[in-house]
């Protein structure tokens, strides 16, 4: 099975006229441990240490719904030939 779930944070959002462009990098370590010393971000960082995606946005119900900051789960699933 190749379909893979990533979590990407949202690392900047530039506003045009007609679209946004929005960059996403993949998660790491959000503030301290608890006792397990992992937490979600860890988990998903330990399998994808890096990563990075951008996407412009030019459906007027969306611009303007992604902020610096927000995570997101992206799933990748493969298309049927």
């Amino acid at each position: 099975n190749s379909t893979m779930r990533a979590k990407l944070r949202v690392n900047t959002v530039t506003v045009h006229e007609s679209c946004d462009v929005v960059n996403f990098t993949a998660v790491c370590k959000d503030g301290g441990y608890d006792e397990t010393g992992s937490d979600e971000n860890n988990t998903f960082a330990k399998f994808s240490p890096s990563g990075s995606a951008g996407i412009q946005i030019a459906n007027p119900v969306l611009i303007g719904q992604y902020a610096v900051g927000d995570t997101y789960y992206v799933d990748f699933t493969p298309v049927a030939e």
